[in-house]
């Protein structure tokens, strides 16, 4: 950012930011074209026209576990408690596409979510739930595409129109690549998914959210990347400066780090990575 001799400062983008901003600054500047109405484009002003004064926004409990059957049972549970939203948990052979009889879902299924490898599991998920009257978030990304048309063919058989339908699938398949790793597909054809997802729901389920971008698994991978930064960083500094190589095991209970053979107690070996790399080496 740098300073104008005018006192406007101007950003990377080039835009000038003046220190303050009085009436003169929205001469030409229409608040129906730039602001709109709540409700109304471009939404700066909320999506809702009362927002949330008039219908609270929808309280979701993250469930699904076992069977479908155990988990409808669940959600009806929830319901007749005052839900009017539901949140479903996938277990991992079902978030990356596999039947619950494949061997590798072997130990998985139904364990961290409900599965679901069939439209008939998805129709037993569903039973005796009105879905035009609930919302449903689902949280699944690589198999997103096949999990909302069993959903909306469920919706049917109830007679439930598709454009009816409102709920969120999370469809952030990236976050699969940075920091989950449940992903099924290549990255490109995989992107193609999701904005195949965008162009349907945008004819044929018009008030569904196509995408829930997951900041919080985004968040930890950093956070374990700047922790495997650190480890990296304490390996370097094992090597002394001036040239002088640490000897090829150091000790974790010598007070300077270099035992020698008349240090008394008990010693615990330890090999650092940079120091066995320089002991391969040889001397020098």
């Amino acid at each position: 950012m740098t300073q104008s001799a005018r006192g406007a400062r101007s950003t990377e983008s080039g835009l000038p930011i003046e220190p303050v901003y009085g009436p003169d600054a929205l001469i030409g500047w229409e608040p129906a074209d730039k602001l709109g109405e709540p409700g109304s484009y471009p939404y700066t002003r909320g999506v809702y026209p009362t927002m949330y004064t008039g219908r609270p926004w929808t309280m979701r409990q993250y469930a699904g576990f076992g069977t479908a059957a155990e988990s409808n049972a669940r959600y009806r549970q929830l319901i007749e408690h005052g839900t009017h939203g539901l949140s479903v948990a996938f277990d991992l052979p079902t978030q990356m596409g596999h039947d619950s009889d494949a061997p590798l879902a072997s130990g998985e299924v139904g364990k961290v979510g409900v599965a679901v490898d069939s439209v008939e599991d998805m129709r037993v998920l569903f039973d005796g739930i009105p879905l035009g009257e609930v919302s449903t978030s689902m949280t699944i990304n690589a198999p997103a595409a096949l999990l909302l048309l069993m959903y909306q063919l469920v919706a049917e058989e109830q007679g439930v129109p598709a454009e009816h339908l409102t709920g969120t699938i999370q469809n952030d398949v990236l976050k699969e690549y940075i920091a989950r790793g449940t992903y099924i597909f290549p990255p490109q054809p995989s992107l193609r998914l999701t904005a195949d997802i965008f162009r349907y729901c945008r004819t044929e389920l018009p008030r569904w959210n196509t995408i829930s971008i997951s900041g919080y698994h985004m968040a930890e991978a950093q956070r374990l990347a700047r922790a495997g930064d650190r480890l990296h960083a304490r390996e370097r500094h094992r090597v002394r400066p001036y040239g002088r190589r640490r000897s090829a095991w150091t000790s974790t209970t010598s007070p300077r780090g270099s035992p020698s053979s008349s240090s008394p107690g008990r010693r615990c070996w330890r090999r650092s990575r940079s120091s066995a790399r320089h002991a391969a080496s040889g001397p020098g």
